[in-house]
């Protein structure tokens, strides 16, 4: 497999003069023949600015490209979990934009990733949208039908300018609808996509909601939606334009109560770090039927590292999803995963357990978007045996019996 570089003007190349190789955490490493996989639709290929390329020589030793070559990562689409991040070092101070970075190769006329497929794609492809005019047409016909509503204005930017598939799922009125009510948060992560510290050297890909919709335009929202859908539709609370949903736990329980005296089919979900348990509760007593947990560990330091929590701990967090499962949710784990990282076994030890403990049903493999040597210096070193993202899957299903391995949240059939 070739290494493959980009120069200044970003435009790529192949060499077989180097083996591609990947880094887990910090260190490079050869990639496996059953760890490449042809590059899936959808993905789009990146130059990694201010990075010189590694790769291996014959001999297995690293070598880098000179210093106007820099490194190549793809960016994967849903459904599609990183094994290998991309071979480089960082020449650069500036951190990179806040893409999830898989390493790259070049083979026989084609490129490849070191990635493995954990869910099915199509759902959320974004090429269902492609025909803009009529992404156009909905947008403008929702708002006129709602012209009250200000979620549908602000959901408009994520669908237009963002291209977000869940926000265009509520214009047109299918599968997993968008929701977000809150523009606040209780943490402090440092890889959040809609707010970041002045200081922190690089922008936020989006913007925040800045409005607080009111329990009548949640309502409004989630009957349109649900009622277009049909019964295996899903509204879900907490977006990545917005904050912790659970701190408006009271508004979204009253939400619920009234949505179900109109509509009793289709599904609601909340995407939540789960830090507030008194509020979980609520919103779980209103009838909430699926519950997606953010995390990065089951680790105190780490997770304190990555989410930097405000007045909760990730005890809370096991806390709010074991209530949640114990009383009819669906409980996922929303798992930001990082080779070289989530794979030591202190992590996949602490984690079966939360698992086990909790009742939790699926994990959810999310790439985590973030300058891997940022996030390598913020959190607490790890020494273990490294088993391999492959290794972390087969680990987490072998050990933990009723888990599900996917990507994305679905609805209670798919369980069966």
């Amino acid at each position: 497999m070739n290494i493959v570089y980009a120069n200044e003007q970003g435009d790529l190349f192949d060499s077989d003069r180097l083996i591609a190789a990947g880094r887990s955490g910090a260190d490079v490493t050869e990639i496996e023949k059953d760890e490449w996989i042809p590059l899936p639709k959808g993905a789009s290929m990146v130059m990694l600015p201010g990075t010189r390329a590694l790769g291996l020589d014959q001999h297995g030793h690293v070598k880098a490209m000179p210093t106007d070559f820099h490194a190549v990562g793809a960016l994967l689409p849903q459904s599609y979990t990183r094994l290998f991040l991309p071979a480089f070092a960082n020449a650069s101070e500036q951190p990179l934009p806040l893409f999830g970075y898989t390493a790259v190769g070049f083979e026989d006329g084609r490129f490849y990733v070191a990635a493995h497929q954990t869910d099915e794609p199509s759902v959320w492809d974004p090429s269902q949208y492609d025909d803009q005019s009529l992404v156009d047409k909905n947008v403008k016909a929702m708002q006129n039908t709602h012209p009250q509503n200000r979620l549908y204005e602000h959901l408009s930017t994520c669908a237009l300018y963002y291209e977000c598939v869940t926000s265009r799922n509520t214009f047109f009125g299918r599968q997993e609808g968008a929701l977000p009510v809150s523009g606040t948060c209780n943490a402090g992560c440092i890889g959040c996509i809609s707010e970041q510290p002045e200081d922190s050297g690089f922008p936020s890909p989006q913007t925040r909601l800045t409005i607080r919709p009111t329990v009548e335009e949640m309502v409004d929202l989630m009957v349109t939606h649900l009622q277009s859908a049909g019964p295996n539709g899903i509204i879900s609370f907490g977006q990545g334009c917005e904050g912790e949903p659970m701190l408006r736990g009271r508004e979204i329980a009253q939400a619920i109560t009234k949505t179900r005296e109109h509509i009793e089919t289709g599904y609601i979900n909340a995407n939540t770090n789960a830090g507030m348990t008194e509020n979980v509760i609520r919103v779980v007593d209103a009838g909430l039927d699926l519950m997606r947990v953010s995390t990065i560990s089951a680790r105190h330091d780490h997770y304190d590292a990555y989410y930097r929590p405000r007045g909760y701990t990730i005890d809370d967090v096991r806390r709010s999803a074991k209530y949640a499962s114990e009383h009819g949710v669906i409980v996922s784990l929303n798992y930001l995963v990082f080779p070289g990282v989530s794979d030591r076994e202190e992590e996949i030890e602490a984690m079966i357990d939360f698992i086990n403990d909790t009742g939790v049903r699926l994990v959810q493999m999310r790439n985590l978007n973030i300058d891997p040597d940022y996030y390598l210096s913020l959190i607490p070193s790890k020494s273990s045996e490294r088993y391999g993202m492959l290794g972390l899957m087969e680990i987490l299903q072998k050990e933990c019996p009723e888990l599900r391995i996917g990507s994305y949240t679905h609805t209670p059939d798919w369980y069966r």
